[in-house]
């Protein structure tokens, strides 16, 4: 299994606003911090925006800044929100399932089993625990000193 890039994206996005909480950011921070396409974070920021998880302020001085909590943001359901498809084979496909041994096949639920296993270690994870080693963190992403974590005030 392999989460997209649009994923990985959205991940990344959501710890430097961490390391930046309650300090607006620009998009082209974050993609110049990152090396990433700034057509490809404005369209996860607009995701974000809609899914409650980001504030974005337009205009000149504007940006973009954390609206939940790290510990209020669940990294499983980020993962779920961000991915189309968690069709680990093709038998978990209704609409397009040609296998032949699906009526009888055991390694179905054993993928299902291991899907239900991997959410279960995101959905125990949140953004304050991906960021809790902030410190070390910051020195990898250049672009502006984060405050680590401080509370918005």
């Amino acid at each position: 299994m392999k989460l997209t890039e649009y994923t990985d994206y959205t991940l990344r996005t959501l710890i430097f606003l961490g390391l930046h909480r309650g300090e607006l950011v620009t998009i082209q921070q974050i993609a110049d911090s990152y090396d990433i396409s700034k057509n490809h974070l404005m369209k996860i920021i607009h995701r974000l925006g809609q899914d409650g998880l980001v504030e974005t302020v337009r205009g000149r001085s504007g940006g973009v800044v954390l609206r939940k909590a790290p510990e209020d943001i669940s990294i499983g359901a980020v993962v779920r929100a961000s991915e189309q498809d968690f069709a680990l084979v093709e038998c978990f496909s209704r609409a397009n399932n040609r296998c032949v041994l699906s009526p009888v096949c055991r390694l179905q639920a054993g993928f299902r089993e291991a899907l239900e296993a991997f959410f279960k270690v995101l959905d125990g994870l949140t953004l304050a625990d991906i960021l809790g080693n902030a410190a070390e963190i910051a020195p990898y992403i250049p672009l502006p000193e984060p405050r680590l974590l401080e509370k918005r005030t």
